[in-house]
């Protein structure tokens, strides 16, 4: 392929030619962005003169979208303004109507943002708000779990949420059927230590309806479990006519699980074995099965040895 040499003359045309076409697009985006344009920014709602006899609330979000003119540089930066003062609307008109009419105060508006851009549309332009009966009242918190533990670990205490219980305002009809208000689920795998973090609860479907606090702290005690051995004495029950009963054994050899935390407290006295005579009474059991009427909670219990004893009653 055969190279083209320019000559110096053709270098320095091709030269001014790029040089013009640099200027003329950076004075044709110059020109453009110093046009007026319309466009769409989101603005948080703040209120102010809100009616002190009457208890309302809001219908829809506390942002809104407004269409602002402004240069094409205003444009260009809007987007990169974060801390855009918040619109104040006035709430005097709620005393005797349940609406606010925003077009009616995009001056007041302006005045107040301050802005070298004027606000020239809200939408949406009118504000609904509610004023039924409104009732506050307190529910507990239902933590939605789903967890998967290591081999060996489990939970081994009890869930702390904090706080238990959350305050829930809105219209009395409607909180009358409300109970209790979940949290969004927690879910993990391959669980080996203890969780604590905080989890928001569900958000709220309706408009009328407020939720405080919107998280919750929960603590999951997590621990390695282990097996135990005990040896507990059978407690004989529904003796009520005889005073010579034997059992035999008289002790029950009793394996469990235990959080490695608590297993050198785990012993005896959290345990209660018992017979029930009234079994051999009214049903002619010829041995009596051993059941295990108190254990601690959080422990497994694995089994009895043995599961039933005998016994002899001298008349």
């Amino acid at each position: 392929m055969a190279i083209v040499k320019l000559s110096a003359t053709e270098r320095r045309r091709l030269s001014a030619f790029f040089t013009c076409l640099v200027l003329a697009v950076l004075a044709w985006v110059f020109t453009t962005l110093s046009n007026v344009y319309s466009y769409s920014v989101q603005e948080v709602l703040t209120y102010k003169n809100a009616p002190q006899k009457r208890a309302f609330h809001s219908l829809q979000p506390d942002t809104v979208k407004a269409t602002v003119q402004g240069t094409g540089w205003q444009m260009l930066f809007s987007g990169m303004n974060k801390e855009s003062k918040p619109i104040t609307i006035d709430l005097a008109t709620l005393e005797n109507r349940n609406y606010v009419v925003l077009s009616s105060q995009l001056k007041q508006i302006n005045i107040n943002k301050e802005l070298t851009q004027p606000i020239i549309s809200i939408d949406p332009d009118t504000l609904y708000f509610d004023f039924t009966n409104r009732l506050v009242k307190k529910v507990p918190v239902q933590l939605m779990l789903s967890l998967k533990y290591r081999k060996q670990f489990a939970v081994s205490g009890n869930i702390v949420i904090k706080p238990a219980y959350i305050t829930v305002s809105g219209p009395t009809g409607r909180l009358k059927e409300i109970s209790l208000w979940k949290t969004d689920s927690l879910q993990m795998q391959e669980v080996d230590e203890t969780i604590n973090t905080r989890i928001n609860l569900q958000s709220v479907k309706e408009g009328n309806l407020n939720v405080y606090p919107k998280t919750v702290q929960v603590i999951v005690p997590v621990d390695e479990f282990t097996e135990k051995t005990l040896d507990l004495p059978v407690k004989l029950i529904n003796n009520h006519n005889y005073d010579n009963v034997k059992v035999f054994p008289q002790r029950v050899k009793v394996t469990f699980t235990t959080a490695l935390s608590r297993y050198p407290d785990m012993n005896e006295d959290l345990f209660e074995a018992t017979a029930d005579l009234d079994l051999w009474r009214d049903h002619d059991y010829k041995s009596l099965p051993v059941k295990l009427t108190r254990v601690p909670p959080f422990c497994k219990i694995v089994k009895v040895s043995p599961a039933n004893i005998d016994f002899i009653i001298k008349k």
